[in-house]
């Protein structure tokens, strides 16, 4: 495609470089002044390192964090930048600095606002980080560089300047918020002080602390819980003692607890003396002796006084030990009343220890608080007296040499690839957009249709010699008749071996039934089919036939102007006559007759599918023996698809370059749906010269039958019989 259509490649191309040349060249110049800064992570701390600032100029990890370079970088190009250099040079009146003009050119007055002016001024700040490092160059654009030179420098000291005074007015903002606060804390400080003053007086708070005072409650109740225990141990060993004293009988006084016998030798001794009265007694019985015995009742009485003793010694022994079981209660009630107090003293202590250590705690933040406040606020005073910065201009600007735009040799060449680009894009888009048919390749395989053959585009009085020495075009006298009779005028001319080609494919098409009425048609109008009915009806009289061309375009007809006929009969007289005697007429060329169309009727379809048509192509018939219609384009009207129906065979006739593929294959369908019979088609007005026929379809523009010069007449005429012979019918007369 781009080597079909390179004009339009070449001309595109040259036209896009044409462009960026001269747009180049017309191009104002414009200079470049830079400056660079450098941000110092560490600046000076004359106060040591301990001693923070209360603006961040680079210490610490904040630095790590490349948000800051780019915070800084949109402030370099702030409107609040922009503005301050505006008012201090008074851009915003300056005609010149407006319309960038260069140095010379007359600067119209102007007074324009000033956020105006900034936002000019914005729009030529560039500002790009040096990599690896912590310099960024600022760059402006002018088309004067003593301007670019003046207002960059002006632009980078009101920077610098502009974070001097934030870092200090904010350092002396945070300094008089910080003595404020001061004060404030320093309220807030004694008023704890003294809240906590009045709580320990009001609480009886001595100076001893009152976890030491815990401790001393915590250690008493500990001894009054051990004594409560030993107290309840000893009542219970007591009450134990007395309930097994209780359990000792009268009839046996003996049954004492070891324990109390081994605590009283007087309980033992009373116990053996009863137990020896009661043995002598037993005794005494058992040596027959009865209680009347006075050994016995001595013995019983001994006995029982006795056992008197004994268990009034054991009464004596309960109450004593009663005695000690109210004692020991009593102790217990003190010492649990003891123990009591001394727990709600503790639960009393820990209340009061809240509220203590709460009033306490605000006392020391509040003191912290104070002390720290004070310390900044000190350092803060000397901070805003340093005025230390961390930012500055490490080269200053100076005036550009050499412009940065426009880069002539760089627009030139990039313009030229663009039109290369864009070159090769036309002739792409081009082709694509290009619908036409072309070649016999696409009538054949895109339309499916039989090729039949081509004629060449045939130009005023220049023949194209296809089958000549290389197809070169040669001039010739003018001829009689117009161009669609060079078959006719010029037999060895290419054209005539095109339409004889056309013919020889006519024939073998259907060799058995021989086509004798052909209708020439196309898809659209000026495709060339009465050029292409002549030559066919031309070469098939050449061969020796009688042939009768009708024209049956009852709309635009064209034949009797080829061969300068009139237009007074025809086939519409005809029809009205119903005879062909007066309409048939002799064009000069030798066993060729036309018939014209005759006087245009209103309803050319209604008359050529009328019974009287058909009666016309019978006596037609009856005379020629081949019979070439000429009609109208079968998609417009519909005159072509009622012939169709009436003749052996259709030739459709294509325009080469000019008749879409759409247009020619709604044709094809329209002559199928009818079902006539599609002799082929003929590609007609073909340039041999175009991309599609240089490399291919060479077989069209060989070395031809023919040399330069005609053959003799002689030759002609045996090469007609024999043609004629092949046909099947009689040659014509000498």
């Amino acid at each position: 495609m781009v080597r079909k259509y390179w004009s339009t490649a070449l001309g595109t191309a040259v036209a896009v470089a044409l462009i960026a040349t001269f747009n180049t060249l017309g191009q104002t110049k414009i200079y470049q002044a830079q400056a660079t800064i450098q941000f110092d992570p560490n600046p000076p701390r004359p106060l040591g390192q301990k001693v923070e600032s209360i603006v961040d100029l680079g210490s610490g990890s904040f630095w790590d964090n490349r948000e800051y370079y780019e915070t800084q970088y949109k402030i370099i190009q702030s409107m609040k930048v922009s503005l301050a250099v505006v008012n201090e040079l008074g851009l915003n009146r300056d005609g010149a600095f407006l319309g960038n003009l260069p140095p010379g050119a007359p600067a119209p007055e102007a007074n324009v606002p000033e956020e105006n002016a900034a936002e000019s001024l914005r729009g030529r700040i560039k500002v790009e980080p040096v990599k690896e490092s912590r310099l960024a160059v600022v760059k402006l654009e002018d088309a004067d560089p003593q301007r670019a030179q003046r207002i960059l420098a002006v632009l980078v000291d009101t920077y610098v300047q502009q974070n001097l005074d934030d870092a200090v007015t904010s350092t002396a903002t945070a300094a008089d918020w910080l003595r404020n606060q001061l004060d404030k804390l320093k309220v807030d400080l004694e008023s704890s002080e003294m809240a906590l003053h009045d709580y320990k007086e009001k609480k009886n708070i001595l100076s001893v602390a009152l976890d030491d005072q815990s401790n001393m409650l915590r250690e008493e109740m500990k001894q009054l819980n051990d004594a409560l225990t030993t107290v309840r141990t000893r009542r219970e060993e007591i009450q134990a003692r007395r309930d097994e004293l209780s359990k000792i009988k009268a009839d046996n006084p003996t049954d004492l607890p070891a324990a109390e016998l081994l605590q009283s030798d007087l309980l033992m001794t009373m116990r053996g003396q009863y137990e020896e009265a009661v043995r002598t007694r037993d005794g005494l019985l058992g040596e027959g002796k009865g209680h009347n015995y006075p050994d016995v009742k001595e013995a019983e009485a001994k006995a029982e006084a006795a056992k008197k003793a004994l268990l009034s010694e054991v009464r004596n022994i309960q109450g004593a030990l009663d005695k000690d079981l109210a004692i020991i209660k009593r102790q217990e009630a003190g010492l649990s009343g003891l123990f009591e107090r001394a727990k709600k003293q503790a639960l009393d202590l820990n209340l009061l220890e809240i509220e203590y250590n709460r009033l306490r705690r605000s006392k020391e933040n509040n003191e912290k608080l104070y002390s720290l406040v004070l310390e900044r606020t000190k350092e803060s005073d000397l901070a805003r007296v340093l005025r230390v910065n961390n930012i500055r201009v490490l080269d200053r600007p100076l005036v550009p040499r050499a412009p940065v735009r426009p880069a002539v040799s760089k627009n030139i060449a990039v313009g030229v690839f663009l039109g290369l680009i864009l070159g090769i894009a036309a002739a792409l888009g081009r082709g694509l957009l290009d619908r036409s048919v072309k070649t016999p390749d696409e009538v054949e395989n895109d339309l499916g249709l039989p090729f039949l053959g081509l004629l060449p585009e045939i130009e005023p009085n220049i023949d194209v010699v296809p089958y000549g020495k290389k197809g070169r075009k040669q001039k010739l006298p003018p001829r009689g008749m117009g161009n669609e009779l060079i078959v006719h005028e010029r037999p060895t001319s290419g054209v005539a071996e095109a339409a004889r080609t056309i013919r020889t494919n006519l024939l073998f098409m259907a060799p058995d039934h021989p086509y004798k009425t052909l209708l020439v048609t196309s898809a659209g109008p000026s495709e060339g089919k009465t050029t292409v009915a002549t030559c066919i009806a031309v070469v098939m009289a050449q061969a020796g036939q009688r042939v009768v061309l009708i024209d049956c375009d009852l709309r635009r007809p064209r034949v009797h102007r080829i061969f300068r006929k009139g237009s007074d009969v025809g086939v519409t007289t005809a029809l009205l006559d119903e005879s062909i005697d007066d309409c048939v007429l002799d064009t000069g060329v030798p066993n060729l007759s036309v018939i014209p169309a005759g006087p245009i009727p209103p309803n050319p379809a209604e008359l050529l599918h009328s019974a009287k048509f058909k009666n016309f192509l019978k006596q037609v018939g009856e005379r020629f023996d081949r019979i070439i219609i000429d009609s109208p384009p079968v998609v417009p009207v519909t005159d072509a698809a009622v012939l169709s129906t009436l003749v052996d065979g259709t030739v459709l006739v294509i325009r080469a370059f000019k008749t879409t593929k759409d247009l020619a294959r709604h044709a094809a369908r329209a002559l199928s749906d009818l079902g006539a019979t599609r002799a082929g088609a003929v590609l007609n007005a073909v340039n041999f010269s175009r991309h599609e026929y240089k490399n291919r379809y060479y077989y069209y523009r060989g070395e031809g039958y023919y040399a330069d010069e005609a053959p003799p007449a002689a030759d002609r005429k045996a090469a007609r019989e024999d043609e004629s012979e092949s046909m099947g019918s009689a040659p014509p007369p000498a």
